[in-house]
């Protein structure tokens, strides 16, 4: 589709939140990935880079079609962690209005967002961000977003932005097809598409453990495919919102988001459609996990036993994904104490204990001090003979999954024998989900009899190589990211809802948005 030339800006501010985890900094943005300018375009169209999958993935899309002028403002994102520092957020907004406003006369917007923020002062920065692009460009201006699958939509979003897109895939493998998928998107409605979009919040908040898409893996599953089987003329977007439970807010419940090309009607009809499909589902997001002390033996197992096959224990409950610290000793305290074999964990987040490491160089042995002056209630110290097997700056680029073809940084990493179980130590937090983090090190993962990674569920999509989908073991253990929820003191849910409250009647309400851009 060959169009005369549009200026398109480009933004985003991305971040999920866990209201139990320490506050994110305005640091934790600038380290993790803050672009300003025409640093996005750069990044944005090489070929290996850091930046978000979905923006290059936005980029390409609109290349192709051509006859487009970015207008890059500024994207940044940080790691999953506590409300954002509202200041900071002040100042971004202010910065990108600023931008904005300088920017002269756009066509479009293309906003990559997560959506599942907040402030120490605000439940819905997503909503004041994609508010504020509104007011500058006015109602007539088509603006796009698109959002992680683990959003929590308020109405403020869909009253903004005229098409939210989220992902599809949990694992996020189809983050670069959805930002195709916005382009595209922004192409239609430049061509005359008229959206109108009908949204539907759900009583269900789910742990995120039971927001899996692969074929066959559980309710959410079957709901994607629903919704996708039935997106057909009018409709030009279905999306199903699993949401972030830990976020804790008032906007918290499932979503589903269906947009039509003038048609409300259709719109509504397929939401309340999916809507009471999810609801009778709703007995199936129940969570079930293993005893630390049957995963152990499980492992136990695996070490002693070569014919028996490979076996993933996942620390669900210490997900830096989900704001998760990575540094809970819990399971590996087991397992050293059982004296388990074969065992190769990942990673741990520790930037002095990796410093030491580095100090004392490869080969050197050494009392490993884990969480020295740390807080957090559960990450306890810990102290354990070891050996600095191999050294590393922490640089790469992933393989599979998630990360395959980007640029990653875990700062100076080591990789640490404790007996039977070699773990990997990183500086900058992240979970694990890139074989890469364990290969860096010259490690060969086909040879490990048990893989302990530090994720919830986006390790599936980079390890499935190694080890098949019956032998994962969601360990049941202390964290920030536990899915037994009724171990938080959530205050800000909104109530009845499941699976917090039983035996409730509930009907759907139905927020209709029409679309106000013109051709």
């Amino acid at each position: 589709m060959r169009l005369p030339p549009k200026r398109i800006a480009v933004l985003g501010f991305a971040l999920e939140c866990n209201r139990f985890a320490p506050v994110t900094t305005r640091e934790d943005f600038l380290t993790r990935a803050y672009y300003s300018g025409e640093a996005i375009t750069t990044e944005a169209r090489k070929a290996v880079s850091a930046i978000r999958p979905e923006i290059r993935g936005f980029y390409n899309a609109m290349d192709a079609a051509g006859g487009w002028t970015p207008v890059p403002i500024i994207w940044t994102g940080a790691q999953p962690g506590g409300p954002a520092d509202h200041d900071f957020f002040t100042a971004l907004l202010a910065e990108m209005r600023a931008l904005l406003r300088g920017a002269g006369p756009l066509d479009g917007v293309y906003i990559c967002e997560h959506g599942a923020a907040t402030t120490t002062e605000d439940w819905d920065p997503d909503g004041a961000l994609f508010a504020m692009v509104r007011d500058i460009v006015g109602r007539a201006v088509p603006i796009v977003a698109t959002l992680d699958l683990h959003a929590n939509i308020s109405e403020r979003m869909v009253d903004t932005v005229d098409v939210l897109i989220s992902y599809l895939k949990n694992p996020h493998t189809d983050t670069y097809e959805r930002g195709a998928e916005a382009a595209e998107t922004l192409l239609r409605l430049f061509a005359g598409a008229r959206p109108v979009t009908a949204f539907i919040r759900l009583p269900i908040t789910s742990a995120p453990v039971r927001l899996l898409t692969a074929h066959g893996a559980g309710p959410y599953a079957d709901l994607i495919d629903y919704g996708q089987a039935r997106k057909r003329a009018p409709i030009i977007n279905v999306s199903l919102l699993g949401g972030f439970v830990f976020a804790d807010t008032p906007k918290n419940g499932m979503a589903v988001l269906v947009t039509a090309d003038g048609d409300e009607e259709a719109a509504r009809r397929l939401a309340l459609d999916i809507a009471s499909r999810a609801w009778n589902d709703r007995g199936r997001y129940a969570v079930r996990l293993t005893a630390l002390d049957d995963a152990v033996t499980m492992a136990m197992a695996a070490g002693r036993d070569s014919s028996l096959k490979p076996l993933i224990l996942a620390d669900v409950a210490d997900n830096p994904g989900g704001g998760g610290r990575g540094n809970t000793m819990w399971i590996l305290k087991s397992l050293l104490a059982a004296q388990a074999t074969g065992v190769i964990l990942g990673v741990v987040n520790d930037a002095p204990l990796a410093a030491e490491a580095h100090a004392l160089g490869e080969g050197a042995g050494f009392s490993a001090r884990f969480n020295r002056g740390e807080g957090n209630s559960f990450s306890e110290p810990f102290t354990a003979p070891a050996r600095v097997l191999k050294l590393s700056d922490g640089k790469g680029v992933g393989r599979r999954g998630n990360l395959a073809g980007t640029e990653y940084d875990l700062g100076p990493s080591c990789a640490l024998a404790l007996g039977g179980v070699t773990a990997i130590v990183i500086s900058k937090r992240t979970q694990c989900l890139e074989p890469r983090f364990f290969e860096m090190f010259g490690l060969d993962i086909a040879a490990a009899r048990t893989i302990v990674v530090k994720s919830r569920g986006h390790f599936r999509a980079g390890f499935d190589e190694f080890v098949a989908p019956e032998r994962i073991i969601e360990v049941d253990a202390p964290g920030l990211t536990t899915p037994v929820l009724t171990r938080f003191d959530f205050r800000n849910l909104p109530r009845p809802v499941v699976p917090f409250d039983e035996d409730f009647a509930w009907r759907p309400t139905v927020h209709v948005r029409h679309s106000a851009i013109t051709s």
